[in-house]
């Protein structure tokens, strides 16, 4: 089976660092894997890439097999297109870890805007998508608010819908509860509890919510120093850790919490 995404020898610096060191990764259709590790190891990197955030010096990623910053020219990878990586990308959505939603509209305007401009939806079946999806995320009272006037717990809850409102395949979420109050953490928890529940996405997931990880993802991927240094299932990962380490790692996590 083809993986959803495929990372090849992929490597990412900022100037003299090394953030992703040669990494290789393969996600199956409908699987969910979170990214753990320390603070500060790259994480967010590795979302950001698979985004076109941030460009790549060396290696491949691909979706569905096809490469997402290089594209075939007969024989040949040659540096991909505006419009070919807006295709590939279009399978993509991404949930930030402060929201990022656009304060000069509304609820629903977010969650519109980019169906429109950039899927060519008519306006009247965004309203319809977008307000089905407030419902799916338990907002539908809110969809003529600013983001200003609603809780962090909120806003990242309009963040999800307006992620899937662009009827995306894979979604990535980037610490999607870190900016939250602790009392906020759950009720977005439980939204992306539900998403993994129907496989009908590929997910992948940084967090720190260790115990959320465990619950929810098929894979868990450990990563620090540019590089995934152990991965496995949750009950292997998280009971019986095969490297020094990630054991040391949980220790002070889980102690921590």
């Amino acid at each position: 089976m083809t993986p959803k995404i495929r990372f090849e020898n992929v490597t990412k610096r900022y100037g003299q660092l090394v953030v992703l060191d040669g990494l290789n990764l393969d996600i199956a259709p409908g699987e969910v894997v979170s990214i753990i590790g320390p603070s500060g190891s790259g994480k967010t990197t590795v979302l950001r890439v698979l985004m076109t955030l941030e460009p790549i010096q060396q290696g491949v990623i691909s979706i569905d097999g096809e490469p997402l910053n290089m594209m075939r020219s007969g024989d040949r990878l040659v540096p991909a297109s505006k419009p070919y990586v807006r295709k590939i990308r279009s399978k993509i959505g991404m949930v930030f870890q402060n929201f990022n939603l656009f304060p000069h509209m509304t609820v629903l305007q977010n969650c519109i805007e980019a169906p429109i401009h950039s899927l060519g939806m008519k306006r009247a079946d965004a309203i319809e998508r977008a307000e089905g999806l407030l419902r799916k995320v338990g907002l539908s009272e809110k969809c003529g608010h600013y983001p200003s006037q609603l809780s962090g717990g909120q806003q990242q809850r309009v963040g999800i819908a307006r992620a899937l409102a662009m009827q995306p395949e894979i979604l990535l979420f980037d610490e999607p509860t870190s900016a939250l109050d602790p009392e906020m953490v759950g009720e977005v928890l439980s939204v992306i509890r539900d998403l993994a529940k129907e496989h009908s996405y590929t997910i992948l997931l940084v967090t720190h919510q260790m115990g959320f990880a465990r619950e929810v993802s098929n894979r868990i991927c450990f990563f620090e120093g540019g590089r995934f240094v152990e991965e496995g299932s949750p009950e292997e990962f998280f009971v019986r850790p095969k490297t020094a380490r990630a054991s040391q790692f949980l220790s002070k996590v889980l102690e921590a919490n």
